[in-house]
């Protein structure tokens, strides 16, 4: 049978690409949701409306593809948002937010489709993460918080979920060509503040690095390659060299000449 996939945050960027990948070179039936199904008009891919920051659209979204479907082969976590600024002067309902989209959302959809999972004694999770959740950088700590987090979750998840033959992976992307700059929110650069002249040249650097990214197909093609695999590995990093040699220097290197280079480069 046709697997069925469901991948979150597909209207734009790495989900998308990921969502159109799979459709167009596979014998799946793939949904991409959204908030908004306008944004999902003329696509290859099935379109399912889902919000993860709502318990009952969650409810929803996994029980329409249960209906039409049966099941749910596997899972790919991957809308989220970004959010930079000093953390001292990123507001707590930002936070909130940030938390509530980027880690509950994930967190709240695999609670709702492990019981078919299980049920099936089959399933395939893919946490979409990040290398920022490997290496924190100067005014991202709270994205990286949450991209740490649901690594560490994975983790454990794969092994709680070992008897079912459920499989839990990462895929931690570096800096990708898409709009995530948009619709991240940044925290204001205040006049004055002691944080000012760093804070805005690091967010400039930041917005760089993602013009300069390399076309998110790299990642989807990645993922494709982790559904065919009997047995994947747990984690998986695509980004540049020097994005994924960073994390080897981080732990051969002394923790602080590694974080000289990282202040050096950010």
């Amino acid at each position: 049978m046709s697997k069925v996939i469901l991948i979150t945050g597909g209207s734009s960027g790495i989900g998308k690409a990921i969502a159109t990948y799979l459709s167009e070179n596979n014998n799946y039936i793939v949904y991409g949701s959204s908030r908004d199904l306008n944004k999902l008009e003329n696509t290859l891919f099935l379109p399912v409306k889902l919000d993860v920051t709502s318990e009952q659209s969650i409810n929803e979204c996994v029980e329409k593809i249960i209906k039409d479907q049966g099941r749910i082969d596997v899972l790919i976590n991957n809308a989220g948002v970004g959010i930079t600024g000093p953390l001292e002067e990123t507001p707590n309902v930002e936070i909130e937010k940030h938390f509530k989209t980027n880690l509950y959302g994930p967190i709240n959809l695999i609670k709702t489709v492990l019981p078919y999972m299980r049920k099936n004694n089959s399933g395939l999770i893919i946490n979409i993460t990040s290398i920022a959740g490997h290496i924190g950088t100067p005014f991202r700590s709270i994205y990286s918080a949450g991209k740490s987090s649901l690594d560490i979750i994975s983790e454990t998840l794969n092994m709680e979920t070992k008897d079912f033959n459920v499989k839990v992976v990462c895929v931690a992307p570096g800096d990708y060509l898409t709009n995530i700059s948009k619709g991240r929110f940044h925290s204001p650069v205040i006049d004055g503040s002691p944080y000012e002249f760093k804070y805005n040249s690091s967010l400039n650097k930041m917005n760089e690095n993602i013009t300069k990214g390399a076309n998110p197909i790299k990642v989807a093609k990645l993922v494709n390659k982790i559904i065919h695999l009997k047995n994947p590995k747990k984690k998986y990093i695509s980004g540049s060299f020097l994005e994924r040699f960073g994390i080897v220097l981080k732990f051969i290197l002394p923790q602080r000449v590694f974080e000289f280079l990282v202040l050096k480069l950010f």
